[in-house]
């Protein structure tokens, strides 16, 4: 497997290529583990129902080109798409809203694997600030600020009530953090200049019910 430096790639590589990524990770993670020394595009397609010519495709965004009847090579494959999408790197991030999801996200260890430390909370709620949750103390949102001033993490994860989303969001930016994963249905407002990456599990179930729907649908029509 061949690899030329181009650290470009990160501002023009297509959404759609960037959240197929992980999934070849977690794949060729699995094969480093199994001790396996090189797998082909086609053996990942059959793997994850993707294309092996659109896993050559997302691969070549990365300068990353398998050997001719070998593939690629799986352990350098590994290590060059952690490096790509940051998962070899520390990344601190705190949680705004305590609830049950914002607790288990905190409790939620295998984030690191990904390159995630959760290293605070932050709650309105006065019998939760002062507590912790998975080991991470939950702090008083009036405090987010001064926190951000001395810590300087740039990564807010948003899991207030919907009617909360804006408001929070707009503190949170405020005080200087530049990314925010909104976990709210709300489709919040940002400058440009702030990442926004919305992981919506409503809308998720609605699909699927959506699909469920459908496919009885047709069944019954059979």
């Amino acid at each position: 497997m061949t690899k030329t430096k181009n650290n470009e790639n990160k501002a023009i590589l297509p959404e759609p290529t960037i959240r197929r990524l992980p999934w070849y990770l977690s794949y060729v993670r699995m094969l480093d583990n199994l001790h396996v020394e090189y797998v082909s595009s086609t053996q990942i397609s059959k793997e994850l129902n993707v294309q092996s010519s659109q896993i050559a495709k997302d691969l070549s965004f990365l300068n990353i080109r398998g050997k001719t009847r070998i593939g690629y090579e799986v352990h350098s494959l590994v290590t060059e798409l952690e490096d790509f999408l940051g998962f070899n790197r520390h990344h601190d991030a705190v949680v705004i809203g305590t609830g049950s999801l914002g607790t288990a996200l905190m409790q939620d260890h295998g984030l690191e694997h990904y390159g995630l430390n959760i290293v605070a909370g932050f709650d309105v709620r006065q019998d939760v600030i002062g507590q912790r949750m998975g080991g991470i103390l939950v702090h008083d949102i009036k405090d987010l600020a001064a926190w951000q001033r001395e810590h300087g993490v740039s990564i807010a994860i948003l899991t207030v009530p919907v009617e909360r989303a804006q408001e929070t969001a707009d503190l949170v930016i405020a005080s200087g953090m530049t990314a925010i994963w909104n976990f709210t249905p709300y489709r919040i407002k940002a400058p440009d200049d702030v990442v926004i990456a919305n992981t919506s599990i409503y809308a998720h179930l609605a699909i699927i019910y959506n699909r469920m729907h459908n496919t009885s649908v047709g069944n019954n029509r059979q």
